[in-house]
C-alpha cells in the first residue's frame, strides 16, 4: 500500500482535523495575549486600572502616565481576550477584581503577569535557537538582556514572600542558626535578591553569592551597597569549579535557587557543592517539580511552558558553554541520582503547599 498523506489522513476525520486547527487558533491567540500581558505588567496598566472605576482610554493613560493611542490599542486586545471588560457604550474599560487578583503587583506571589515576560524575552532570541537547530551549540548568556531581571522579580514574588515562613523552616533550626551567625554561599545567585534579604534578616550571618553574569553580580553589588549590607559578598565565578573560585570549604549551608540545571558541567557544581559545605553543613537545593520521563510530564500543568524555557534558555546556556544541557525538565528521578553522584547521602524532598511548580530538596554529607 502507498503511504497516505496528510491531506488525506484529515479528509478522513474531518472533525479530529478541525479541533485541532480551533485549538491552534486559541494558542495563536493566547500566545499574543502574553506578549500583552507583559507590556500591562511593565507599563504598570494593570496596576493602575485595579485602582480605577471604569474609565476611558484617555483616563487610563492619563493615570498611566503612557500614550493613549498605545494604551487604547493595548485595551482591544484586553477586551477581546477577556481579561478587561467593555461597558455597553464601548467607551468605559474595568480591570474586574478577579483578573485583578492574579495581574497586579498587589497580587503576589500570585501574580501571573511576571511569567508573561518571559515569552517576550525568549522570542528576542528565536534567530539563534534557529541557528542552533541546525549547526548545534548554544545561545550564551550574554544574548538574554532581560532574563536576569525577569528571573529576579519571579523570585522576589514567589521565594521572598514565603523565605521565612515556608522555606527556611524545611531545614530545622536553621533561623536559629541564621540569627546566631553562620556561613552562607549561594550558588547561581543571580541579582542577589533572595541573598541580599538573608543578609538584612540576619546581620550576623556572611554571605556569599556567586554567578558566572557579570551584569547580574553588578546589580547584586550595587543594590547590596545601597542597603549597606556589609555582611553580603558577590563575586563573577564560573561556578563548575568552585575550588579555583576560592570558595571550596567552611560554608554552613549552600544554596541554589532554579540554577543547577542551566549550568554546563552540574555534576561538577554538585560536587564542589558537596565540598563546599562543613561535615554537618546543610545544601537547600530549588528545582522544577517534573519527571525525568517526558511521558509523564504529559499532564504537567506548566509542561509546554516549562520545556519551551528549556529549550530556549537553560538547555541552551549550558551548550553554549559546551555543557551538558541538562534543561529545566531533567526531573527529580535524575536530580536525585546527580547528588547522590556528587557524594550527599541524606536528601530529603520537599513540596510547598504554594509552589507546585517546584521541589525543595535538603541534602546533607
Amino acid at each position: 500500500m502507498g503511504q497516505v498523506s496528510a491531506k488525506e489522513r484529515a479528509e478522513n476525520d474531518p472533525h479530529s482535523a478541525k479541533a485541532f486547527g480551533e485549538r491552534l487558533s486559541t494558542v495563536l491567540n493566547d500566545g499574543a495575549l502574553c506578549l500583552m500581558i507583559s507590556l500591562g505588567h511593565r507599563t504598570g496598566l494593570f496596576d493602575v486600572l485595579a485602582t480605577l472605576p471604569p474609565s476611558t482610554s484617555e483616563e487610563i493613560a492619563m493615570h498611566a502616565e503612557l500614550h493613549e493611542r498605545y494604551v487604547r490599542e493595548w485595551l482591544g486586545a484586553m477586551v477581546t481576550s477577556g481579561v478587561v471588560q467593555i461597558d455597553a457604550d464601548g467607551t468605559r474599560f474595568e480591570l474586574p477584581a478577579e483578573h485583578a487578583a492574579v495581574l497586579t503587583r498587589d497580587a503576589a506571589p500570585d501574580n501571573l503577569a511576571v511569567f508573561a515576560q518571559y515569552i517576550a524575552v525568549l522570542g528576542g532570541v528565536e534567530e539563534d535557537i534557529v541557528e542552533c537547530f541546525r549547526r548545534g551549540g548554544g545561545v550564551p548568556y550574554v544574548r538574554f538582556p532581560r532574563f536576569h531581571e525577569v528571573m529576579a522579580e519571579d523570585s522576589g514574588q514567589t521565594l521572598l514572600s514565603l523565605l521565612e515562613s515556608q522555606i527556611l523552616p524545611l531545614v530545622t533550626g536553621l533561623s536559629v542558626r541564621l540569627a546566631d551567625g553562620i556561613r552562607v554561599l549561594d550558588v547561581g545567585c543571580g541579582r542577589g535578591r533572595i541573598l541580599r534579604r538573608l543578609a538584612e534578616l540576619y546581620p550576623r550571618s556572611q554571605f556569599m553569592g556567586l554567578d558566572l553574569s557579570p551584569d547580574a553580580i553588578a546589580h547584586a553589588q550595587d543594590q547590596a551597597a545601597q542597603q549597606g549590607l556589609g555582611n553580603a559578598a558577590f563575586r563573577t565565578v564560573d561556578v563548575s569549579d568552585l575550588d579555583r573560585s576560592g570558595e571550596s570549604e567552611g560554608f554552613d549551608l549552600v544554596t541554589t535557587f532554579d540554577a543547577v540545571h542551566d549550568q554546563a558541567q552540574p555534576l561538577r557544581v554538585l560536587r564542589g557543592i558537596h565540598r563546599a559545605l562543613k561535615h554537618d553543613g546543610v545544601y537547600l537545593m530549588q528545582d522544577i517539580r517534573a519527571s525525568s520521563r517526558m511521558r509523564d510530564n504529559i499532564d504537567h500543568p506548566l509542561g509546554t511552558f516549562l520545556y519551551t524555557i528549556s529549550c530556549m534558555h537553560c538547555m541552551t546556556v549550558s551548550l553554549a558553554q559546551g555543557g551538558e544541557g541538562l534543561g529545566a525538565m531533567w526531573g527529580e528521578e535524575l536530580t536525585h541520582e546527580y547528588l547522590q553522584r556528587a557524594g550527599f547521602r541524606s536528601i530529603e524532598t520537599h513540596r510547598l503547599e504554594h509552589d507546585p511548580n517546584n521541589n525543595w530538596y535538603v541534602s546533607r554529607k
